[in-house]
């Protein structure tokens, strides 16, 4: 089985906080640091396969501290752990003052899955292999976020049962 390290999976974006993408409160929209954690998570998981992928989960989202307008987010993203066709990538959001002072402001764990059509069904993804103290944190958390996941699946699918599509008159 081929390996891949945390290192060779990891993918980083800056960005500057602009009064557009703020709130009452001048900080960044929650769902704007979301969409942001999923698009670089996304080139964390095209590092680890060349194939489709796409986001099945997104998990443990805890925001830490805020992020005003005018500082930077700087997003950090790398595969933890992966199986067959799915991957676990963690995210870490690190805020940026004018002054240079850093603060972590928010965390996830995002699943994303090899699509069936570009794979044969015998395809494995690649090992990952941790080296620093947080990487091997993480990634020997990940078969217990793993089984976790699958535990909230299916209570979801219960749930899913009892919804409905019809809209509000």
């Amino acid at each position: 089985m081929t390996q891949v390290t945390c290192k060779r999976t990891k993918a980083v974006q800056s960005h500057r906080i602009m009064p557009n993408q703020t709130n009452f409160y001048k900080n960044l929209y929650g769902g704007q640091i979301l969409y942001i954690m999923d698009n670089v998570a996304s080139v964390s998981a095209g590092r680890l396969t060349p194939y489709g992928t796409m986001t099945a989960n997104m998990d443990d989202i805890h925001f830490v501290a805020p992020l005003p307008e005018g500082d930077i987010a700087h997003v950090e993203t790398y595969v933890t752990g992966s199986g067959k066709r799915s991957m676990e990538i963690f995210a870490k959001v690190i805020g940026e003052k004018h002054n240079g002072e850093r603060y972590l402001a928010a965390t996830a764990f995002l699943t994303y899955v090899v699509l069936k059509d570009y794979v044969d069904p015998d395809y494995h993804l690649p090992e990952v292999v941790a080296h620093t103290d947080e990487e091997v944190y993480l990634c020997n958390g990940y078969e217990a976020r793993k089984a976790g996941r699958a535990d909230k699946r299916s209570s979801m699918k219960a749930l899913i049962s009892h919804l409905t599509v019809d809209l509000l008159d």
